[in-house]
């Protein structure tokens, strides 16, 4: 990114776990921040935060937080959001939203950056961040629309408890201390102890007999990649790790494609490792995909149900809390801020379709 005046950057929810990782990534990155911001709720107003070579104070999101603010990135919920990001936006800033408020909303950008970050250019002051599931999928499904097409993708993801907050977190230790020492596991975050367990329930169920979180990604993956019609099913299961999500992908393409060939187009996507050599007992792990940016792809292989070699399944692993919601919001800013599409632009009739 070439050099840029420091801005003022606001972080909504600085003390939760993404906006933490937030703060963290700004700094890893080296964005050009002037003031940073942080602001979170009335209950931790006041405290103070080591942050960027500095002790910053934690204040109150309101609106009047976000004069003068160049770049706000939120990750404080959907009620919040829906509050405060078009006052944000209304005194200048450029929102990056980690909620599920804004995605769908079609004049919202809904953005991955290594997928479409060309479709920043209609922004009208709110950037929406996908679901994190959907984000490690994206660039993946992107490399294989790009070469030979998408007929149908069904996905299993298998996801951390970190995707929850600190509470979940939390609760898992004390689950797993409990299970040391005999005693009787509680849950107070998800309907049942998730240590020792699976769940296949992540936000709540739907008419369609689909939870909130698999629709999530249905709907975004779609939308992402300029696909209103893929046919996609997700089922989304919690396991007991702390970061990290993992996806078992299945997909049928429109023309044959070769797993040798699909990891050669994995390797060369941006942001994408191919780790698959399950010889040696290489493939991607949760454990150490943590603290990583990257996207790590391994496993790949022809699926003989799908006739004529058009099937591929394969196994995505990624760190929900950079790459699957920090290091994204990051990135967008810093596409942003590149193109000089800080503030809003004014919005295109018709929008700019995937890449640079």
């Amino acid at each position: 990114m070439r050099e840029q005046r420091p801005l003022t950057v606001a972080v909504v929810g600085a003390t939760g776990v993404v906006g933490r990782t937030m703060v963290q990534v700004l700094a890893e990155r080296s964005f050009p921040v002037g003031e940073l911001r942080l602001l979170a709720s009335g209950r931790s107003v006041g405290r103070k935060v080591e942050a960027l070579g500095r002790t910053i104070e934690v204040r109150e999101a309101t609106p009047d937080a976000f004069g003068g603010v160049d770049i706000a990135l939120f990750s404080a919920g959907g009620d919040v959001s829906q509050v405060l990001a078009p006052e944000a936006a209304g005194r200048g800033a450029t929102v990056i939203d980690n909620s599920s408020t804004w995605r769908m909303d079609p004049a919202v950008p809904l953005v991955v950056s290594q997928v479409n970050p060309g479709d920043l250019e209609w922004h009208e002051g709110i950037v929406a961040n996908p679901n994190c599931s959907t984000m490690q999928l994206a660039p993946v499904l992107m490399a294989l629309r790009d070469s030979v097409g998408l007929e149908r993708v069904v996905v299993d993801t298998y996801q951390s408890v970190s995707g929850t907050g600190a509470d979940a977190i939390a609760e898992l230790e004390g689950q797993i201390r409990a299970h040391v020492e005999g005693i009787e596991k509680t849950a107070t975050v998800y309907p049942h102890p998730i240590a020792f367990n699976a769940l296949p329930e992540i936000d709540v169920f739907l008419e369609n007999g689909y939870t909130k979180e698999e629709w999530k990604v249905v709907t975004e993956s779609r939308k992402i990649l300029h696909l209103p019609d893929l046919r996609l099913s997700c089922t989304a299961v919690r396991i007991p790790v702390f970061v990290s999500h993992s996806e078992a992908v299945h997909v049928e393409t429109r023309l044959p494609m070769s797993a040798e060939r699909a990891r050669e187009l994995f390797g060369a996507t941006a942001g994408v490792v191919v780790q698959d050599d399950p010889a040696r007992h290489d493939y991607p792990l949760a454990s150490t995909a943590a603290g990583h940016d990257e996207i790590f792809v391994g496993r790949v292989r022809q699926d003989p149900s799908v006739p004529d070699g058009r099937g591929l399944a394969f196994w995505v692993v990624s760190d929900n809390l950079r790459k699957g919601a920090a290091t994204n919001a990051v990135e967008i800013a810093e596409a942003l801020v590149a193109r000089d599409w800080v503030p809003a632009r004014a919005r295109r009739a018709d929008p700019v379709g995937a890449g640079a």
